[in-house]
């Protein structure tokens, strides 16, 4: 994500203003959507869905998946992100068709696209106050089996040495400590938030879905990054900073040293070292409709 969230609290998200950054997402990991959508789906599937569907990866990769006789449904709350989906998928294998809607109430509207063969949410599920409801919703969307997948959790990346010789070590993951709270306020923020005191797989069984299942997979690039890569990570740090820069979550010791660590002109600028790393874990949550 390339700028802060706005609006009244920092910890409400401006959908609008993000979709440059799911536009750069989405191609930057095609080929994650790639292997995952190839696991999805089915010999005799025909219809798929991305609720929540960002800068449409996914949608575009389900629709390599499925071929020309298949069905892809994109399905986001902001028209703005919509529209970046709409030109990922100009020219994909499958026919398309672009839905205004949100996870909540919104769900209902896209029955009349269904049922699904394979409905895929990533990231988004956790935006909604109840989230055992969405899930729910999600899974009425199927056919019989069909599969609901939700992709959440997993592990944040790891980028710096912990020591990067500004600042007081740790800083990373004191980033992600301060990203956990922020998360924390804005689900406690979202109208109607209930708790969900269990896992995503469980989410999927109350929801009525069997042979439940989570496999994560290792996203790493090999040392040292390419230039390309290394401005990815200086670019999705500076994005974690200056989202959580509206906020009391960093300590203003901590927000100088990434001021220098991410300012081109510095010494200590981090596109100049060879160290990076760019690792994280991605886990996928899958339910089957009887």
């Amino acid at each position: 994500m390339a700028t802060p969230p706005s609006g009244p609290e920092p910890y409400q998200v401006d959908w609008a203003a993000q979709a440059g950054h799911l536009r750069d997402a989405a191609g930057q990991e095609r080929d994650w959507y790639a292997g995952v959508a190839a696991a999805l789906v089915r010999a005799g599937d025909r219809v798929a869905m991305d609720i929540g569907c960002g800068g449409g990866g996914m949608a575009a990769a389900l629709a390599g998946a499925l071929g020309s006789g298949g069905l892809v449904v994109a399905a986001d709350a902001s028209p703005e992100i919509l529209a970046e989906a709409g030109r990922r998928l100009d020219g994909v294998p499958a026919r398309t068709e672009l839905v205004l809607a949100d996870l909540g109430e919104g769900v209902e509207a896209l029955h009349a696209h269904g049922p699904a063969d394979v409905v895929w949410a990533s990231a988004s599920v956790h935006h909604v106050g109840d989230q055992q409801a969405a899930v729910t919703a999600l899974a009425g969307l199927l056919a019989p089996g069909g599969r609901v997948a939700l992709a959440e959790g997993g592990l944040p990346p790891r980028r710096l040495p912990w020591d990067v010789g500004i600042g007081e070590p740790g800083l990373e993951v004191r980033l992600e400590a301060a990203q956990d709270q922020w998360f924390g306020r804005m689900r406690a923020g979202l109208p109607g938030s209930v708790p969900m005191p269990y896992g995503w797989t469980e989410a999927l069984r109350r929801a009525g879905l069997g042979a439940v299942t989570s496999r994560t997979a290792l996203l790493a690039r090999p040392v040292p990054l390419t230039g390309e890569d290394v401005e990815r990570v200086v670019a999705k740090l500076t994005h974690r900073v200056d989202w959580l820069r509206p906020t009391d979550l960093l300590s203003a010791a901590d927000l100088a040293a990434w001021g220098r660590l991410l300012d081109p002109v510095d010494a200590a600028f981090l596109g100049r070292r060879s160290d990076l790393a760019w690792v994280e874990a991605r886990t996928v949550h899958t339910g089957v409709r009887g």
